[in-house]
């Protein structure tokens, strides 16, 4: 199951595994595929430098990337505590009162309350952007559209690949016009930020769109062979997966919640719902209590990226630590449905390659 971009990125399966698991993308990358981290979570540029490193020892010498999340236009800046006085009083009071009716507990004394992910802040992206062009990685991508130009300038001077996620053939068009070398077709079924178009559709429209110019990955509703050997079928050429990696073992050494654990097992592919409550941007989620209660009458709009996830930060630690799987916050697409079990990654690997050779061998 080899295609031209196996050769582009240096890999042996044309399957790039996003993850905000250092863990899971080091396994993806030993594995044959191209495990990408998903640096959002780091707000100290420090802490990245140091997973970085971590990763650059346990690939094995194998090719992985990053993705970083810069907005095309610029959201709102400024510290965390400069950032909290713009939110309304009012969503603050809906926040604390759901959080009573659902019976989820304040945090222990002592406790940190945590600022909440600020990689979404351009400014803190940026920093990332300049941790990474200091390793190794094959790959930077961004998670939403195209790099600045002074950004994919910086990743091919370092021999870096640049991609980017679209989500309607015209963000393609504009992104290979920007130098973006690599465009991910990003389905309405996809976990976390995405679009409204659904794969079936949208993957032949960016192809088209496209042409030889540059290889499209298909991302949404991917999760087992014969949906790669679709994808492949019509026109990517290979797939960017993130939902399918969730219920890895390798997964559990960066969050071990049992009760995200029996959630993602629970759940079935109607069990997601696309919100703008987890960070200000429509991203799909597990559907629950907690997404249920954002959709009552009554409830508030949510806040643009990054207010929203400021004022959900000690909501989201505080829905984990409840240990209830039908509250927990967690972006996750539509085949979550097929997960049943927890496995490690390379034998996730190995059974997405058999289901694809055996899905093409019956299309012969």
């Amino acid at each position: 199951m080899r295609t031209p971009i196996c050769d582009q990125l240096g890999i042996e399966h044309p399957i790039v595994g996003f993850t905000p698991s250092e863990h899971v993308a080091a396994a993806i990358s030993r594995a044959g595929g191209l495990g990408v981290l998903g640096c959002v979570r780091f707000n100290d540029p420090a802490e990245l430098d140091a997973v970085l490193d971590w990763m650059d020892a346990n690939t094995d010498g194998r090719p992985y990337g990053v993705d970083v999340v810069m907005p095309a236009r610029v959201p709102a800046e400024g510290a965390v505590r400069d950032l909290e006085e713009l939110i309304p009083p009012a969503h603050r009071d809906f926040v604390e009162q759901t959080l009573r009716d659902l019976g989820v507990p304040p945090l222990p004394d002592g406790a940190p309350g945590g600022e909440g992910v600020i990689g979404w802040l351009h400014s803190v992206a940026r920093k990332h952007v300049e941790v990474a062009l200091a390793h190794p990685a094959r790959l930077i991508a961004n998670a939403l559209g195209p790099p600045p130009p002074d950004v994919i300038a910086g990743a091919h001077q370092r021999g870096m690949l640049v991609a980017a996620l679209a989500g309607k053939a015209q963000h393609a068009r504009d992104q290979v016009a920007g130098g973006v070398d690599i465009v991910v077709a990003q389905g309405y079924e996809a976990g976390g930020h995405t679009g409204e178009i659904g794969s079936m559709v949208l993957i032949p429209e960016i192809v088209d769109a496209v042409g030889d110019r540059v290889p499209v990955l298909a991302a949404g509703g991917i999760g087992c062979g014969r949906q790669i050997a679709a994808a492949l079928a019509l026109g990517a050429a290979g797939v960017w997966m993130g939902s399918a990696w969730l219920l890895t073992e390798e997964y559990t050494l960066t969050t071990s919640a049992p009760a995200v654990q029996q959630a993602l097992l629970a759940a079935t592919s109607s069990d997601t719902v696309r919100s703008r409550i987890y960070s200000g941007k429509p991203a799909r989620l597990l559907r629950n209590r907690w997404t249920a209660a954002w959709e009552q009458p009554g409830a508030p709009a949510p806040l643009p990226m990054p207010l929203q996830n400021v004022l959900v930060a000690q909501a989201h630690q505080r829905l984990m630590r409840a240990g209830a799987p039908d509250v927990v916050p967690m972006p996750a697409g539509q085949i979550v449905g097929r997960i049943t079990e927890i496995r490690p990654v390379a034998d996730v690997i190995a059974t997405l390659v058999r289901e694809t050779a055996e899905a093409l061998d019956r299309l012969r």
